[in-house]
């Protein structure tokens, strides 16, 4: 029988728990499931950060916005990889 505990995070090497990141997972989970908002993301990162998904915004801080616009990537996973080093920089 496996257990489950919700509402508790592992902290990041900087001490920031992981659901500070909540916005980034919504941005990746919006891009999963639409094939439309994925596309605008690779290629129009401003507009797919400008006008959401769904009619929501995401809740990014200024330098993850800076993260995601200056990447260029030809998929996701790349996309993904990319924001995940960057990250780990800061």
């Amino acid at each position: 029988m496996a257990i489950f505990t919700f509402g508790t995070y592992p902290t990041r090497k900087l001490g920031k728990p992981v659901s500070a990141r909540t916005g980034l997972h919504r941005l990746f989970a919006a891009a999963i499931v639409s094939d439309q908002f994925r596309e605008t993301l690779l290629n129009k990162p401003e507009e797919a950060l400008a006008n959401g998904y769904l009619g929501q915004t995401f809740a990014l801080t200024d330098r993850e916005k800076m993260i995601i616009k200056s990447i260029r990537a030809g998929t996701l996973t790349d996309l993904a990889q990319q924001v995940n080093r960057a990250l780990k920089r800061i």
